[in-house]
């Protein structure tokens, strides 16, 4: 019987964190969205402008007895670099801040021990991800669901996005769904 919990992370552009998350076992559903600012609702327009207070974020639903919190932590450390301060590749801005936003105790105390056992073994600048209880969470606009299933031709997919899972293919190999 299925297990469905949540996690939320945030590792620079949300097409790019969704199109990993989605392709491991486990993983029931990946919602691309806005969490950590002040306002109510925003919207993409209101977060490109880096004053909303608000990151680009994933929301997990997975299977725990499929896949646990410290798995989906360890492929959140490959997927992007959290060692660069609110910026990914060219997207710059706090909106593109590295950050996990847990919903309990465990999630937090596993992240922080993530840090120093995982993310200091694969990274030799100092990790800058932020680590936040989760105090709300806004789904995106729905052109920005499932982008890169939808538009794996677009520029930005091709560029940024398809190298992020071919990293996946070869670091995971074992995690990933049956294609």
């Amino acid at each position: 019987m299925a297990e469905l919990a949540k996690a939320y992370f945030g590792g620079g552009c949300f097409w790019c964190t969704e199109a990993v998350f989605q392709r491991l076992k486990g993983v029931k559903e990946v919602v691309s969205g806005y969490s950590g600012g002040a306002s109510t609702n925003p919207t993409y327009k209101e977060i490109c402008t880096g004053l909303s207070g608000h990151a680009e974020v994933v929301e997990i639903t997975y299977d725990s007895s499929q896949i646990d919190f410290k798995t989906l932590l360890e492929v959140f450390w490959t997927a992007h670099d959290p060692t660069t301060l609110n910026r990914q590749g060219n997207d710059r801005g706090t909106q593109y801040r590295s950050v996990i936003y847990y919903t309990k105790e465990s999630e937090k105390e596993s992240a922080e021990r993530s840090i120093s056992e995982v993310a200091k073994l694969l990274y030799s600048d100092p990790i800058v991800t932020e680590i936040s209880p989760l105090k709300a969470f806004y789904p995106a606009e729905q052109n920005h669901q499932n982008f890169y299933n939808r538009n794996g031709f677009h520029g930005y997919c091709m560029v940024v996005i398809n190298p992020k899972v071919k990293k996946l293919k070869r670091l995971h190999s074992s995690l990933l769904k049956e294609e």
